[in-house]
Protein backbone atom coordinates (compact mmCIF):
# COMPACT_ATOMS: atom_id res chain seq x y z
CA UNK A 1 0.00 0.00 0.00
CA UNK A 2 1.61 3.47 -1.43
CA UNK A 3 1.31 6.08 1.99
CA UNK A 4 1.86 8.67 -0.88
CA UNK A 5 -1.41 8.18 -3.18
CA UNK A 6 -3.79 9.12 -0.54
CA UNK A 7 -4.65 6.65 2.34
CA UNK A 8 -3.64 6.48 5.29
CA UNK A 9 -1.53 2.91 6.39
CA UNK A 10 -1.02 2.80 10.16
CA UNK A 11 3.16 2.23 9.89
CA UNK A 12 5.46 0.87 12.50
CA UNK A 13 8.39 3.51 12.75
CA UNK A 14 10.91 0.71 13.42
CA UNK A 15 9.85 -1.37 10.41
CA UNK A 16 10.07 1.31 8.20
CA UNK A 17 13.04 3.06 9.80
CA UNK A 18 15.00 0.21 9.12
CA UNK A 19 13.47 -0.68 5.14
CA UNK A 20 14.51 3.00 4.57
CA UNK A 21 17.77 2.66 5.71
CA UNK A 22 17.33 5.26 8.45
CA UNK A 23 18.40 3.44 11.82
CA UNK A 24 19.18 -0.04 13.08
CA UNK A 25 20.24 -1.61 16.31
CA UNK A 26 22.70 -4.48 16.96
CA UNK A 27 23.12 -6.15 19.82
CA UNK A 28 26.83 -5.43 20.65
CA UNK A 29 26.00 -1.98 20.70
CA UNK A 30 23.12 -2.77 23.49
CA UNK A 31 19.29 -2.21 24.20
CA UNK A 32 17.80 1.11 23.48
CA UNK A 33 21.12 2.11 21.72
CA UNK A 34 20.32 2.63 17.79
CA UNK A 35 22.95 4.08 15.16
CA UNK A 36 21.97 6.33 12.68
CA UNK A 37 22.29 5.12 9.22
CA UNK A 38 23.79 8.18 6.44
CA UNK A 39 20.08 8.71 5.73
CA UNK A 40 18.44 8.97 8.79
CA UNK A 41 21.64 10.95 9.91
CA UNK A 42 20.90 13.42 7.72
CA UNK A 43 16.81 13.84 8.75
CA UNK A 44 18.82 14.53 12.40
CA UNK A 45 21.32 16.92 10.69
CA UNK A 46 18.21 19.04 8.93
CA UNK A 47 16.00 18.74 12.01
CA UNK A 48 18.84 19.97 14.59
CA UNK A 49 20.48 22.75 12.25
CA UNK A 50 16.59 23.86 11.65
CA UNK A 51 15.59 24.48 15.51
CA UNK A 52 19.17 25.76 15.81
CA UNK A 53 18.38 28.59 13.29
CA UNK A 54 14.58 28.96 15.01
CA UNK A 55 16.35 29.58 18.25
CA UNK A 56 19.17 32.14 17.42
CA UNK A 57 16.35 33.94 15.40
CA UNK A 58 14.55 33.77 19.30
CA UNK A 59 17.64 35.41 21.22
CA UNK A 60 19.05 31.78 22.20
CA UNK A 61 22.81 31.56 22.74
CA UNK A 62 23.87 27.88 22.05
CA UNK A 63 26.46 26.37 24.37
CA UNK A 64 27.85 22.62 24.46
CA UNK A 65 28.27 21.10 27.96
CA UNK A 66 29.90 17.73 28.84
CA UNK A 67 27.72 14.46 28.95
CA UNK A 68 28.86 13.34 32.72
CA UNK A 69 28.84 15.40 36.05
CA UNK A 70 29.97 14.78 39.31
CA UNK A 71 27.31 13.03 41.51
CA UNK A 72 27.23 15.52 43.97
CA UNK A 73 25.98 18.33 40.96
CA UNK A 74 22.81 15.36 40.67
CA UNK A 75 22.67 15.62 44.70
CA UNK A 76 22.35 19.53 44.51
CA UNK A 77 20.04 19.59 41.89
CA UNK A 78 17.40 16.53 43.07
CA UNK A 79 17.97 14.27 40.76
CA UNK A 80 19.60 11.86 42.57
CA UNK A 81 17.32 11.59 45.43
CA UNK A 82 13.72 12.27 43.21
CA UNK A 83 15.02 10.64 39.83
CA UNK A 84 17.73 8.45 41.06
CA UNK A 85 15.89 4.86 39.53
CA UNK A 86 16.03 5.62 35.91
CA UNK A 87 19.61 7.29 36.16
CA UNK A 88 23.06 5.08 35.24
CA UNK A 89 25.23 4.02 38.18
CA UNK A 90 27.98 5.79 39.14
CA UNK A 91 31.31 5.59 37.66
CA UNK A 92 34.42 5.61 39.73
CA UNK A 93 37.24 7.07 38.46
CA UNK A 94 41.14 6.71 39.41
CA UNK A 95 40.29 3.67 41.87
CA UNK A 96 38.23 2.72 44.97
CA UNK A 97 39.39 7.06 46.49
CA UNK A 98 38.44 8.71 43.25
CA UNK A 99 35.38 11.45 42.41
CA UNK A 100 32.48 9.33 41.46
CA UNK A 101 30.59 10.93 38.23
CA UNK A 102 27.50 10.17 36.41
CA UNK A 103 25.88 10.08 32.81
CA UNK A 104 24.10 12.78 33.07
CA UNK A 105 20.07 12.37 32.96
CA UNK A 106 19.35 16.20 32.32
CA UNK A 107 20.99 18.78 30.80
CA UNK A 108 19.33 21.12 33.50
CA UNK A 109 21.97 21.26 36.03
CA UNK A 110 24.58 21.80 33.69
CA UNK A 111 22.87 24.94 32.11
CA UNK A 112 22.52 26.32 35.94
CA UNK A 113 26.32 26.04 36.57
CA UNK A 114 26.97 27.85 33.28
CA UNK A 115 24.88 30.49 34.11
CA UNK A 116 26.05 30.63 37.99
CA UNK A 117 30.02 30.57 36.33
CA UNK A 118 29.30 34.71 35.46
CA UNK A 119 27.86 37.51 37.27
CA UNK A 120 24.71 38.93 35.60
CA UNK A 121 22.45 41.73 35.90
CA UNK A 122 18.92 42.38 35.53
CA UNK A 123 19.89 44.27 32.34
CA UNK A 124 20.92 41.23 30.29
CA UNK A 125 17.97 39.69 31.33
CA UNK A 126 16.17 36.74 29.56
CA UNK A 127 19.01 35.01 29.55
CA UNK A 128 18.53 32.57 27.05
CA UNK A 129 20.52 29.68 26.68
CA UNK A 130 20.00 26.41 24.36
CA UNK A 131 21.77 23.29 23.50
CA UNK A 132 20.77 19.91 21.39
CA UNK A 133 22.56 17.73 24.02
CA UNK A 134 22.90 13.85 25.03
CA UNK A 135 21.58 12.70 28.17
CA UNK A 136 21.20 9.13 29.38
CA UNK A 137 18.30 7.53 31.45
CA UNK A 138 18.73 3.57 32.11
CA UNK A 139 15.25 2.56 30.75
CA UNK A 140 14.63 -0.78 31.56
CA UNK A 141 15.04 -3.68 28.70
CA UNK A 142 10.70 -4.61 28.80
CA UNK A 143 10.18 -0.85 27.81
CA UNK A 144 12.55 0.19 24.98
CA UNK A 145 11.72 -0.20 21.52
CA UNK A 146 12.33 1.65 18.07
CA UNK A 147 13.46 4.91 18.73
CA UNK A 148 10.72 6.01 21.20
CA UNK A 149 12.17 4.35 24.07
CA UNK A 150 16.11 4.58 24.14
CA UNK A 151 18.54 4.80 26.79
CA UNK A 152 20.85 7.71 24.58
CA UNK A 153 18.89 11.16 23.59
CA UNK A 154 19.85 13.68 21.76
CA UNK A 155 17.35 16.66 23.51
CA UNK A 156 16.67 19.38 21.93
CA UNK A 157 16.67 21.30 25.30
CA UNK A 158 17.15 24.91 26.48
CA UNK A 159 16.82 27.45 29.81
CA UNK A 160 16.04 30.59 30.32
CA UNK A 161 17.15 32.71 33.11
CA UNK A 162 14.05 35.92 33.46
CA UNK A 163 12.98 37.62 36.33
CA UNK A 164 9.74 36.50 37.90
CA UNK A 165 7.82 39.08 35.86
CA UNK A 166 9.45 38.21 32.07
CA UNK A 167 8.64 34.30 32.89
CA UNK A 168 5.26 34.69 31.80
CA UNK A 169 5.91 36.10 28.32
CA UNK A 170 8.83 33.73 28.33
CA UNK A 171 6.88 30.47 28.57
CA UNK A 172 4.08 31.58 25.89
CA UNK A 173 6.83 32.60 23.44
CA UNK A 174 8.29 29.30 23.76
CA UNK A 175 4.65 28.14 23.10
CA UNK A 176 4.69 29.95 20.00
CA UNK A 177 8.21 28.37 18.73
CA UNK A 178 6.19 24.94 19.29
CA UNK A 179 3.23 25.94 17.34
CA UNK A 180 5.43 26.91 14.25
CA UNK A 181 7.67 24.45 14.20
CA UNK A 182 4.56 21.84 14.32
CA UNK A 183 3.65 23.92 11.67
CA UNK A 184 6.81 23.18 9.25
CA UNK A 185 7.27 19.86 10.27
CA UNK A 186 3.38 18.79 9.29
CA UNK A 187 2.33 17.67 12.64
CA UNK A 188 -0.15 18.38 15.41
CA UNK A 189 -0.59 19.07 19.01
CA UNK A 190 -3.63 16.48 20.03
CA UNK A 191 -4.21 18.51 23.06
CA UNK A 192 -2.48 20.65 25.66
CA UNK A 193 -1.33 19.22 29.13
CA UNK A 194 -1.08 21.03 32.47
CA UNK A 195 0.97 18.37 34.29
CA UNK A 196 0.66 18.80 38.26
CA UNK A 197 2.18 16.34 40.66
CA UNK A 198 0.43 13.54 42.50
CA UNK A 199 1.06 11.47 45.78
CA UNK A 200 3.83 10.17 45.38
CA UNK A 201 6.84 10.86 47.10
CA UNK A 202 9.26 11.70 44.17
CA UNK A 203 8.24 15.26 43.88
CA UNK A 204 10.02 18.34 45.70
CA UNK A 205 8.40 18.78 48.68
CA UNK A 206 7.68 22.81 48.81
CA UNK A 207 3.88 23.33 48.48
CA UNK A 208 4.61 27.56 47.79
CA UNK A 209 6.72 26.65 45.25
CA UNK A 210 3.91 24.14 43.58
CA UNK A 211 1.73 27.10 44.14
CA UNK A 212 3.45 30.00 42.23
CA UNK A 213 4.69 27.75 39.14
CA UNK A 214 1.19 26.31 38.98
CA UNK A 215 -0.24 29.87 38.75
CA UNK A 216 2.14 30.93 36.18
CA UNK A 217 1.89 28.40 34.64
CA UNK A 218 -1.69 28.66 34.11
CA UNK A 219 -1.35 32.22 33.06
CA UNK A 220 0.84 31.17 30.16
CA UNK A 221 -2.69 28.94 29.08
CA UNK A 222 -4.85 31.67 29.46
CA UNK A 223 -6.76 31.19 26.00
CA UNK A 224 -5.52 27.61 25.65
CA UNK A 225 -7.74 24.68 25.72
CA UNK A 226 -5.83 22.18 28.18
CA UNK A 227 -6.57 19.47 30.54
CA UNK A 228 -4.96 19.12 33.90
CA UNK A 229 -3.25 15.91 35.03
CA UNK A 230 -1.91 15.03 38.20
CA UNK A 231 0.99 12.60 38.73
CA UNK A 232 2.52 13.96 35.77
CA UNK A 233 4.77 17.11 37.07
CA UNK A 234 8.72 17.31 36.59
CA UNK A 235 9.86 15.92 40.59
CA UNK A 236 10.19 19.53 40.58
CA UNK A 237 7.92 21.56 39.17
CA UNK A 238 4.66 21.99 37.22
CA UNK A 239 4.72 21.70 33.20
CA UNK A 240 2.83 22.08 30.06
CA UNK A 241 3.11 18.79 27.81
CA UNK A 242 2.14 19.58 24.26
CA UNK A 243 1.12 15.99 23.48
CA UNK A 244 0.93 14.16 20.11
CA UNK A 245 -0.93 11.06 18.83
CA UNK A 246 0.28 8.69 16.56
CA UNK A 247 -1.49 6.74 13.35
CA UNK A 248 -2.92 4.10 15.96
CA UNK A 249 -3.82 6.54 18.73
CA UNK A 250 -1.28 6.42 20.73
CA UNK A 251 -0.58 9.94 22.91
CA UNK A 252 3.22 10.58 24.19
CA UNK A 253 4.69 14.24 24.81
CA UNK A 254 7.24 15.78 22.39
CA UNK A 255 7.56 19.31 23.60
CA UNK A 256 7.43 20.74 27.12
CA UNK A 257 7.13 24.07 28.80
CA UNK A 258 8.12 24.45 32.41
CA UNK A 259 9.02 27.18 35.01
CA UNK A 260 11.13 26.58 37.91
CA UNK A 261 11.90 28.26 41.18
CA UNK A 262 13.45 24.66 42.90
CA UNK A 263 16.88 24.75 40.88
CA UNK A 264 17.79 28.48 41.44
CA UNK A 265 17.70 28.22 44.64
CA UNK A 266 19.42 24.75 44.99
CA UNK A 267 22.10 26.28 42.51
CA UNK A 268 22.31 29.63 44.87
CA UNK A 269 21.35 31.80 41.29
CA UNK A 270 21.24 35.65 41.06
CA UNK A 271 21.27 38.29 39.35
CA UNK A 272 22.18 42.05 40.44
CA UNK A 273 18.85 44.64 40.51
CA UNK A 274 18.49 47.89 39.77
CA UNK A 275 18.48 48.33 43.19
CA UNK A 276 21.98 47.24 43.45
CA UNK A 277 21.24 44.03 45.49
CA UNK A 278 21.13 40.13 44.88
CA UNK A 279 17.78 38.45 43.44
CA UNK A 280 16.32 34.89 42.55
CA UNK A 281 15.93 34.20 38.54
CA UNK A 282 13.16 31.89 37.58
CA UNK A 283 14.26 28.95 35.17
CA UNK A 284 12.06 28.56 32.27
CA UNK A 285 12.53 24.90 30.63
CA UNK A 286 11.57 24.48 27.26
CA UNK A 287 11.59 22.13 24.25
CA UNK A 288 10.78 23.13 20.69
CA UNK A 289 11.12 19.26 19.24
CA UNK A 290 11.60 17.28 22.18
CA UNK A 291 14.04 14.57 21.64
CA UNK A 292 15.13 13.75 17.83
CA UNK A 293 14.81 10.18 18.78
CA UNK A 294 10.91 10.44 19.53
CA UNK A 295 10.20 13.01 16.92
CA UNK A 296 11.90 11.38 14.23
CA UNK A 297 10.41 8.44 14.90
CA UNK A 298 6.76 10.12 14.66
CA UNK A 299 7.00 11.73 11.17
CA UNK A 300 8.29 8.71 9.81
CA UNK A 301 4.71 7.28 10.85
CA UNK A 302 3.15 10.53 10.47
CA UNK A 303 4.17 11.06 6.61
CA UNK A 304 4.57 6.59 6.24
CA UNK A 305 8.14 7.65 5.16
CA UNK A 306 7.11 10.40 2.70
CA UNK A 307 8.81 13.07 4.25
CA UNK A 308 8.42 16.88 3.45
CA UNK A 309 10.64 18.03 0.68
CA UNK A 310 12.45 20.08 2.83
CA UNK A 311 13.61 17.05 5.65
CA UNK A 312 13.52 14.19 2.45
CA UNK A 313 17.07 12.38 2.77
CA UNK A 314 16.88 12.40 -1.27
CA UNK A 315 14.77 15.25 -2.75
CA UNK A 316 15.44 14.62 -6.26
CA UNK A 317 16.09 11.08 -7.99
CA UNK A 318 17.32 11.32 -11.38
CA UNK A 319 16.67 8.34 -13.64
CA UNK A 320 18.41 8.30 -16.96
CA UNK A 321 16.70 6.01 -19.25
CA UNK A 322 19.66 4.16 -20.72
CA UNK A 323 23.37 4.35 -20.92
CA UNK A 324 23.26 7.39 -23.82
CA UNK A 325 21.81 9.24 -21.09
CA UNK A 326 23.91 8.58 -17.96
CA UNK A 327 26.67 11.83 -18.04
CA UNK A 328 23.41 13.67 -18.69
CA UNK A 329 22.21 12.59 -15.69
CA UNK A 330 24.99 13.08 -13.64
CA UNK A 331 25.72 16.55 -14.92
CA UNK A 332 21.82 17.27 -13.40
CA UNK A 333 22.88 15.68 -9.99
CA UNK A 334 25.75 17.75 -9.99
CA UNK A 335 23.70 21.09 -10.73
CA UNK A 336 21.45 20.42 -7.78
CA UNK A 337 23.87 19.42 -5.25
CA UNK A 338 25.38 22.76 -6.20
CA UNK A 339 21.93 24.15 -5.23
CA UNK A 340 22.05 22.90 -1.79
CA UNK A 341 19.15 20.20 -2.94
CA UNK A 342 19.83 16.01 -2.09
CA UNK A 343 20.07 14.65 -4.95
CA UNK A 344 21.05 11.03 -6.49
CA UNK A 345 21.04 8.91 -9.78
CA UNK A 346 19.97 5.88 -10.47
CA UNK A 347 20.92 4.39 -13.72
CA UNK A 348 20.34 1.40 -15.89
CA UNK A 349 22.54 -0.99 -13.88
CA UNK A 350 20.00 -0.84 -10.66
CA UNK A 351 17.66 -2.38 -12.93
CA UNK A 352 14.88 -1.31 -15.29
CA UNK A 353 13.10 2.02 -15.64
CA UNK A 354 9.84 1.05 -14.48
CA UNK A 355 11.91 -1.13 -11.13
CA UNK A 356 13.77 1.61 -10.33
CA UNK A 357 10.64 4.12 -10.44
CA UNK A 358 8.95 2.20 -8.23
CA UNK A 359 11.97 1.81 -5.58
CA UNK A 360 12.50 5.57 -5.43
CA UNK A 361 8.82 6.15 -4.72
CA UNK A 362 9.33 7.72 -1.68
CA UNK A 363 11.07 10.49 -3.10
CA UNK A 364 9.65 13.82 -3.87
CA UNK A 365 10.90 14.12 -7.30
CA UNK A 366 12.08 11.69 -9.71
CA UNK A 367 13.50 13.23 -12.99
CA UNK A 368 13.96 11.04 -15.71
CA UNK A 369 15.84 11.44 -18.93
CA UNK A 370 15.55 9.69 -22.36
CA UNK A 371 17.42 10.90 -25.13
CA UNK A 372 14.30 13.79 -26.34
CA UNK A 373 14.83 15.14 -22.62
CA UNK A 374 18.94 15.05 -22.99
CA UNK A 375 18.87 16.77 -26.50
CA UNK A 376 16.27 19.53 -25.18
CA UNK A 377 18.16 20.24 -21.96
CA UNK A 378 15.04 18.96 -19.80
CA UNK A 379 13.59 16.23 -17.23
CA UNK A 380 10.51 14.33 -17.28
CA UNK A 381 9.07 14.99 -13.96
CA UNK A 382 7.04 12.99 -11.98
CA UNK A 383 6.24 13.96 -8.21
CA UNK A 384 5.78 11.49 -5.37
CA UNK A 385 1.62 12.26 -4.81
CA UNK A 386 1.46 10.49 -8.81
CA UNK A 387 1.69 13.81 -10.69
CA UNK A 388 3.48 14.03 -13.83
CA UNK A 389 3.82 17.55 -15.06
CA UNK A 390 6.03 16.41 -17.96
CA UNK A 391 8.66 17.77 -19.74
CA UNK A 392 10.50 20.51 -17.46
CA UNK A 393 13.48 22.59 -18.62
CA UNK A 394 16.27 21.89 -15.83
CA UNK A 395 16.89 25.22 -14.44
CA UNK A 396 13.22 25.41 -13.99
CA UNK A 397 13.10 22.27 -12.24
CA UNK A 398 15.59 22.94 -9.90
CA UNK A 399 14.42 26.67 -9.05
CA UNK A 400 10.95 24.67 -8.07
CA UNK A 401 12.55 22.30 -5.70
CA UNK A 402 14.68 24.77 -3.93
CA UNK A 403 11.81 26.94 -3.67
CA UNK A 404 9.86 24.33 -2.39
CA UNK A 405 12.18 23.01 0.54
CA UNK A 406 13.37 26.45 1.63
CA UNK A 407 9.91 27.67 2.37
CA UNK A 408 8.71 23.98 4.09
CA UNK A 409 5.75 23.78 1.89
CA UNK A 410 3.64 21.03 1.52
CA UNK A 411 2.78 21.50 -1.88
CA UNK A 412 5.39 19.81 -4.13
CA UNK A 413 4.37 21.31 -7.12
CA UNK A 414 3.11 24.92 -6.85
CA UNK A 415 1.52 26.62 -10.02
CA UNK A 416 3.92 28.48 -12.10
Amino acid sequence: MNPVNGKNPIHDHRRLGRELDLFDTDPLMGAGLPYWLPDGAVVRHVLEEYVREAERAAGYRHVYSPVLGKRELYEISGHWSHYGDDMFPPMRLGGGEGEEVVLRPSLCPHHALIYRSRSHSYRELPLRIAELGGMYRSELSGVLGGLTRVRSIQLNDAHIFCTLEQAVEEARAALELIRRAYDDLGIRASRYRLSLPGDSGKYVADPALWRRATALLEEVLDGVEYESAEGEAAFYGPKIDVQITDPAGRESTLSTVQIDFHQPERFDLHYIGPDGGKHRPVMVHRSIIGSVERLVAHLIEAHGGAFPVWLAPVQLMVLPVGDAQEERAIDLVRRAEARGIRAELSGPGHGTLGARVRAARLVPYQAVIGEREAGAGCAAVRLRDGRRPGAVPVDELLERIGARAGERGAELWAAA
